[in-house]
């Protein structure tokens, strides 16, 4: 399948081919950019569900020509009941990263589709929840084909995951890992997503439905209850702004790690490098993301717990001090502390140029792995990632958000084309972002060979524990050599490795037309008319 399309009516990318369907075909109905990316979203949520569910968290970045970009953060915070305190009882000295007591935060992602939708609404939008939701309703309901993708981490995840409550039943039926090809089916979850097209998104957290989701994450021996739930509201805000060379890139704020992307288009815009894919590149923005990773790590956490606002990183003074920082000719120690993450980026682009960057995530693969019993909802482990020590950022506290690598960017040339782009892969979230952009903006690649050529990867992503710099092999020798020789541990790996994340990418032209590119490394398309 082509991973790259033009179009001048509207384009959906997304990681699985039948997201982007779903989102195409309401374009095609006359929908707009951000009814197409729910249509995605939860079809996503379906078909690709070691990377995503309905019991996660999502960020957006939305724009229209003529109005300044705006951010919804869906993330939920952590139970009331839960504390440091409270797990010690439980004899834990760190929350643990699967089963029950990892499913401790309010999945949020449910709250950004109503958020999404109440702009769509102003835009003139009028599809029906019942029709967004109808692709992801029949495959719920029908069966997907399980990707190779989904098979892998079934089998690679299965001894850790197996006895969480829910887990085998739906990911391993007759106790057996799904071969790519097998029917994958989730008629609980089905009959979850009609109750929502039919009493409304916000039936999640309030209402019946709502009060069943309670009741099965007490059944499971989760922490969240009715009453987290009911708290809980999308927020709408607005993204950090870097006004760069070519334009101006968008990011989402604390708590995500969008400052650090920002961070290092800045940085590496000062070093003055002129030319794609050699040392200079590949080095300058290593080094660039250790900058920003240094500041990310000190600094990020819960907006309400900030100590400093983003915004003072991102001051020119700030940008050119990381920048001197850089030795052109030598690399930085590493490794510092990695992040992780498990994720889903997708885009969408509507006739009238109106754009959405948008991400969804379970954190780890398969997130807690609890999977609800009468909803069929799979519940993320994003609060495992805190902190019981009173020491330092992401210190566990009720109703705390957690820190999250999620990040979807924006970036409007100064000649009018708007980009929306990004990328899942914990740590390489940043890294790649930078890759995609530098390459189609600064250096003028194609879309198609920004997001197909060779990739790096600095630190920890998904499914990986190595912190070295990770090269894929159809990089250049002489690079790969002259990296290691300035001091970056260089670990070679597969020529199209799916650690490296699953990026895509759209632009809207000012003459009308849309190009947009999926990963190779996915199972992904740009679907477009």
């Amino acid at each position: 399948m082509d991973n790259t399309a033009t179009a001048t009516r509207g384009m959906v990318v997304a990681p699985h081919h039948l997201a982007a369907q779903a989102g195409l075909q309401v374009l095609r109905e006359g929908g707009n950019a951000i009814e197409a990316m729910v249509a995605a979203a939860a079809t996503i949520a379906v078909v690709y569900p070691h990377m995503n569910a309905i019991g996660g968290d999502g960020f957006w970045i939305v724009y229209a020509p003529g109005a300044e970009p705006i951010a919804i953060d869906a993330c939920g915070g952590a139970a009331a009941g839960v504390t440091p305190e409270w797990y010690r009882s439980q004899g834990f000295d760190a929350i643990p990263a699967r089963g029950p007591l990892a499913a401790n935060t309010v999945a949020g992602t449910i709250s950004g589709w109503e958020a999404a939708l109440a702009v769509s609404e102003r835009w003139g939008g009028a599809h029906s929840l019942d029709r967004l939701l109808a692709d992801a309703i029949h495959y719920a309901e029908h069966g997907v084909p399980v990707t190779a993708s989904q098979h892998a981490n079934t089998r690679d995840k299965r001894a850790e995951l197996e006895d969480v409550p829910g887990f085998a039943e739906q990911f391993l039926p007759g106790s057996a890992v799904p071969a790519a090809g097998d029917r994958f089916v989730n008629e609980r979850l089905g009959r979850t997503l009609r109750r929502l097209a039919h009493d409304g998104l916000d039936s999640f957290y309030r209402g019946p439905l709502a009060g069943a989701i309670a009741a099965d994450l007490a059944r499971a021996g989760s922490p969240v209850r009715g009453e987290d739930l009911e708290r809980h509201c999308a927020q709408v805000k607005a993204p950090l702004a870097l006004p760069l060379r070519q334009g101006a890139a968008y990011n989402f704020p604390p708590p995500t790690q969008g400052l650090a992307s920002l961070m290092i288009l800045g940085i590496f815009e000062r070093l003055g490098v002129t030319e794609a894919e050699g040392f200079a590149h590949v080095h300058g923005l290593v080094e660039a993301s250790k900058q920003a990773f240094m500041v990310r790590d000190r600094e990020i956490t819960d907006p309400a717990y900030m100590r400093s606002p983003p915004e003072r990183f991102l001051a020119p003074a700030a940008l050119d001090a990381a920048a001197a920082a850089i030795d052109p000719a030598c690399a930085l120690a590493w490794p510092r502390p990695p992040s992780a993450g498990d994720t889903v980026w997708m885009g969408a682009v509507d006739g009238e140029g109106r754009a959405v960057s948008f991400i969804q995530s379970v954190y780890w693969e398969f997130g807690s792995g609890v999977v609800l019993e009468e909803t069929g909802i799979q519940w993320q482990n994003r609060g495992s990632s805190f902190r019981l020590e009173a020491d330092g950022l992401n210190v566990l506290a009720p109703g705390r958000k957690p820190f999250h690598t999620l990040n979807p960017a924006l970036f409007l040339f100064d000649d009018g084309r708007t980009m929306p782009y990004g990328t899942m892969g914990g740590e390489g979230q940043p890294q790649t972002q930078a890759a995609v952009l530098t390459r189609y903006g600064y250096f003028g690649q194609s879309l198609r060979d920004a997001i197909s050529a060779p990739r790096w990867l600095l630190g920890r992503t998904w499914g990986e524990e190595s912190t070295t710099l990770k090269l894929e092999s159809r990089f250049d020798s002489g690079v790969a050599t002259a990296l290691g020789l300035c001091g970056h541990e260089v670990e070679m790996v597969g020529a199209f490795e799916e650690m490296m994340g699953h990026a895509g990418a759209l632009v809207h032209h000012p003459h009308g037309v849309i190009e947009g590119a999926a990963d190779p490394r996915s199972n992904g398309a740009a679907a477009g008319f």
